[in-house]
């Protein structure tokens, strides 16, 4: 039997940053081994996000996160060398809101500056002298990002993760864990459905849309579940320059990507059900009786727009509270989560992976204090819930 001092499970820009943290910037000693089940990542929700990332959130600890991913991304060259380039464009969030939502968004702005984010607040006049392209008459409010914000490759940023973690020396291993073997309140060894088992100090759950099927093998009940989320490619040869991605009231989003736009939106709660984590056809009736019709009206010149294709990822989502899980178990101290993040888990990867590669080595949290999504307030039933959940 091999053994390694941590296993991984899920080698995705979550498992993969908490590798490169642990033998990277924090030196850990001992051996590490990431499992991934799918090395083309063709299905991976990191390789199939809109890879956005935002600091537009409710929760503090989210915008602390999503502030320190801004400044992974922006300082790759530093720490990957100068060939780290992962398309970085700092397109900015808006946020639109009716009357109904605008004491929410208020309500999210003041968290956000109070945390040191470049959040303004635009009136509907605002937002139309801006983005002259923009349908504004039923807008109330509107928030955008003024810096901080944007898109970016996730392909690239996988790349320069799992090269960090290679080169400071984690193993990455292709498998399926089948089985966690459990013994005097520790994880003790997992089973790989090839027959190998592999003993283990401690286990990581980065295991993405499967971590609660995971937890599940050690007996742990995890709210962590796949949700189903569709992304279309539409071509506009009179799409408007300089647009930023745009939430609309109707919760559809929409951003440039190249010459195209794309856009989604999570299905009305009565549709949002657990999903196969293997269903990768698109909900190609979403398009045409909400996503569309909403782009059009914000954006009118989008009648004219032409669906080209769509793709389907899923979420790692929290039924719970819409928040991360993260930390050690309360009585099985060795196993960990990285978890349930609900559609913002790529751009918090870098503050997850050093989080969790923290309270490995330091036994507790240096840069971030992230207790608040411990699991303790799942076993207690108390929700820390996020409301900007897009």
């Amino acid at each position: 039997m091999d053994r390694y001092d941590v296993v991984i499970v899920g080698g995705a820009a979550i498992g993969a940053a908490t590798g490169y943290f642990l033998k990277g910037p924090l030196g850990f000693a001992g051996t590490v081994a990431i499992i991934e089940r799918d090395p083309s990542y063709e299905r991976a929700a990191t390789t199939l996000s809109a890879a956005s990332i935002r600091q537009q959130f409710s929760t503090p600890e989210n915008i602390r996160m999503s502030r320190f991913g801004i400044d992974f991304l922006t300082t790759l060259k530093d720490r990957f060398g100068a060939d780290a380039d992962v398309g970085f464009h700092a397109g900015g969030y808006l946020l639109l809101a009716s009357a109904a939502g605008r004491a929410a968004l208020e309500a999210n702005h003041t968290v956000e500056r109070s945390e040191g984010a470049d959040i303004a607040l635009l009136g509907p006049d605002e937002v139309h002298a801006r983005f002259p392209a923009l349908a504004t008459g039923d807008i109330a409010l509107g928030a955008l990002g003024l810096s901080g914000e944007g898109w970016f490759d996730p392909h690239a940023l996988l790349h320069l993760l799992l090269r960090g973690a290679k080169a400071a020396g984690c193993d990455v291993l292709r498998g399926e864990v089948s089985a966690i073997e459990r013994a005097n309140g520790h994880i003790t060894a997992v089973r790989l459905a090839d027959g190998r088992r592999l003993g283990c100090g401690s286990l990581v759950n980065a295991a993405g849309p499967s971590a609660g099927a995971l937890a599940a093998l050690a007996g742990v009940p995890l709210p962590v579940e796949p949700r189903k989320r569709t992304v279309f490619v539409a071509d506009c040869r009179e799409r408007p320059d300089g647009l930023p991605l745009i939430v609309d009231p109707t919760g559809v989003w929409m951003r440039p990507e190249g010459t195209v736009m794309i856009a989604g939106m999570s299905p009305p709660p009565d549709e949002d059900e657990a999903a196969d984590a293997h269903d990768f056809d698109p909900d190609w009736h979403l398009f045409e009786a909400v996503v569309w019709p909403a782009m059009a009206n914000r954006i009118p010149v989008f009648e004219r727009l032409k669906l080209v294709r769509a793709w389907v990822g899923h979420y790692d989502y929290n039924p719970f509270d819409q928040n991360a899980i993260l930390g050690a178990h309360p009585r099985i101290s060795n196993f960990y989560f990285a978890n349930g993040f609900s559609g913002h888990g790529l751009q918090q990867a870098p503050a997850v992976g050093r989080a969790i590669a923290e309270l490995i080595v330091h036994g507790e949290y240096r840069s971030l204090d992230l207790s608040v999504f411990g699991y303790e307030r799942i076993a207690a039933g108390r929700p820390v819930r996020e409301h900007a959940v897009i």
